[in-house]
């Protein structure tokens, strides 16, 4: 697999209205894109530090997966995102090493990225993300 970088660390967030000046006002990083996934019931905020960004996730809707995931642990890092040359390839190739995933193929995710992601119980219980431009 060709993992060329981390794309980003996805952190899940009750509210990005509070969540977001933690960020800013402390950090001293500016928030560049806010943006709602509507088929995957979230909205997100994007950071940049170096070549990685932060991912905020929101939940718009109480049956998203990170509503879910608050409910069950609590906010705090949700997912890493690896960039690839190409997501279904890295999906068919972890599918050829018996990977459980959660996607078979790739589908649209936030900042015009194609994206796929591997299940946590064949990560060591670390979803991970897929990712390339569109």
């Amino acid at each position: 697999m060709n993992i060329t970088h981390i794309e980003h660390l996805g952190i899940a967030v009750k509210s990005l209205e509070t969540a977001i000046p933690y960020y800013e006002n402390i950090l001293g990083m500016k928030c560049y894109n806010i943006e709602e996934v509507a088929d995957q019931k979230v909205k997100t905020a994007f950071f940049k530090v170096g070549q990685t960004k932060i991912e905020l996730l929101e939940p718009t809707s109480p049956e998203s997966t990170i509503a879910k995931f608050i409910e069950n642990r609590g906010e705090g890092i949700h997912h890493i995102a690896f960039a690839v040359p190409d997501t279904n390839e890295a999906l068919n190739e972890l599918a050829s090493k018996e990977v459980r995933l959660i996607d078979k193929a790739a589908r649209p995710g936030a900042e015009q990225l194609m994206i796929g992601f591997a299940h946590p119980k064949a990560t060591g219980g670390v979803l991970t993300e897929f990712c390339c431009p569109k």
